[in-house]
């Protein structure tokens, strides 16, 4: 079972959660100390697009959202989608190893959320997967997370690193 964060819970994503899925996925683009946001209009560039666009509808979708848990509203999300060769998000591995994407509203940063939610995503993802990748900026805080939890670096994708998490049983608890 995942790590369990008071004043939370979470439920598994469904094709109902698009519209929050765009909206986590701007909250997930990584923006510099200092730096203004991007336009949200960046979400329709394909690069970015095909992480959420048809949300549930493509095999190997699966996802979990996180809810406070007083008033029911959605703070977050993770999740972890399959791209081919052909069209590949910034994390791509093999058309073996699903990628995952997590964010969270910004004032639920920093309570161990984060950590939670990719906890209790990989147990989900083990009897699925044998690995995990992501695309992170070695400047964002969640790098180290993603260290912690047994993420290793295997690529760079622009200024972004690829990292790679292996699911085997030896990684449990990790």
């Amino acid at each position: 079972m995942g790590i369990a964060v008071s004043g939370y819970i979470f439920r598994a994503a469904t094709p109902a959660d698009e519209p929050f899925l765009w909206e986590m996925l701007y909250q997930a683009i990584h923006v510099p100390a200092g730096a203004a946001p991007p336009p949200r209009t960046l979400l329709q560039d394909p690069s970015l697009a095909h992480y959420v666009a048809d949300w549930g509808k493509r095999p190997g979708d699966l996802g979990i959202i996180a809810l406070q848990e007083t008033s029911g509203e959605a703070v977050g999300a993770v999740w972890l989608r399959l791209f081919t060769a052909d069209d590949p998000g910034w994390g791509y591995v093999d058309e073996r190893t699903p990628e995952l994407s997590i964010a969270l509203l910004t004032a639920h940063r920093g309570q161990g959320l984060g950590h939670a939610l990719i906890e209790q995503l990989i147990e989900e993802a083990r009897s699925i997967y044998l690995a995990l990748s992501l695309s992170v900026d070695p400047r964002n805080a969640a790098f180290r997370l993603y260290q912690r939890l047994g993420f290793q670096e295997v690529g760079m994708s622009g200024t972004s690193v690829t990292m790679r998490k292996e699911l085997t049983a030896s990684t449990k608890g990790a």
